[in-house]
């Protein structure tokens, strides 16, 4: 793999960048096809066990995830901004249609920028509050999607 993984801490976000040796639309193609969501997007050995990611404003961007333990977290979501190759925002304020969805934790602006022949990719998770972005990293944010970041490198890089 490339690069390091970078974490930094703005205000209300959680950042965490690396360059990938791998072209945007490899990337691009991880995050919006279901089959290849699915062998990266959760920290193993947490296992992604459905998904629709519809890249498309007002798009699904449904992820369900299984514990260790069997326990299953669903995470609904709403698609933003889909900018193919380039732009990838979704929230969990929203449903699919843009339908509120009660009280979101956090809106994540993916970014895959050409560098070279690899990508400068970021992931910056925005939250309402400095608390709601303490809980987060408390959480292991970090830890977690740095793992997957990683999981992500080893997908498209090969």
């Amino acid at each position: 793999m490339t690069g390091q993984n970078q974490n930094r801490t703005e205000g209300n976000d959680l950042i965490i960048s690396r360059r990938i040796a791998a072209p945007p639309s490899r990337i691009w193609h991880a995050w919006t096809e279901p089959e290849q969501l699915r062998q990266w997007f959760a920290p193993k050995p947490v296992e992604v066990t459905d998904c629709t990611i519809d890249a498309r404003p007002g798009g699904a961007c449904n992820v369900t995830m299984r514990l260790p333990d069997g326990t299953e977290m669903r995470n609904p979501g709403c698609v933003l901004v889909a900018e193919v190759d380039h732009k990838l925002v979704f929230t969990d304020a929203l449903g699919a249609g843009f339908r509120p969805a009660g009280a979101g934790f956090m809106t994540a602006v993916i970014l895959m920028e050409p560098d070279g022949d690899g990508t400068m990719y970021s992931a910056r998770v925005l939250h309402a509050t400095v608390e709601d972005r303490e809980r987060h990293e408390d959480m292991g944010f970090f830890q977690g999607w740095g793992q997957c970041l990683d999981q992500l490198a080893a997908l498209v890089e090969t």
